[in-house]
This record gives C-alpha cells, structure tokens and sequence, in this order.
C-alpha cells in the first residue's frame, strides 16, 4: 500500500496542491495515487513531498499478516 495520501495530509497539503506542483491536474494526481504508479512517478512524488521513495510505501507489522483468501488480519505472537 502507498502512502501517498498520509504523507500529503501529514505535510498539511491537498492533492490538489501537490498536483499543481507537479505541472499536472488534481484528477489526474488522484488517479496516479489511487492506482498503480510507475516508478518515475513515484519518485516524481517522493522529490514533490521531500521524502525518500521508500517512505511513500507502507511497512507491514510484523505480528500481523493478511490472509490471501478472505482479506482478514492474522495476528502472529510467540
């Protein structure tokens, strides 16, 4: 999952303002973020919002994996 979204809200912005950054139109920004972005633009995010591109990916817990069937949250504990 992207980050995207968190990081612009975190940085007090809207996607409108990062899509005029960008040069390009809030649809267009809201497709890209909700979709499946290439790596260019990923990074083209990552140098708008100042993070490095990793950070525009979310980190699973580690206690916690997703069950590829059914979606549900499988908590591991020792």
């Amino acid at each position: 999952m992207l980050r995207i979204k968190e990081i612009i809200k975190e940085r007090g912005l809207t996607i409108g303002d990062i899509a005029e950054k960008l040069g390009i139109a809030r649809e267009t920004a809201t497709r890209q973020i909700n979709g499946n972005p290439t790596i260019e633009t990923l990074q083209k995010y990552a140098e708008a919002l100042n993070v490095p591109i990793f950070e525009l990916f979310e980190v699973p817990p580690v206690d916690r994996i997703t069950c590829p069937h059914c979606g549900k949250h499988i908590h591991i504990s020792k």
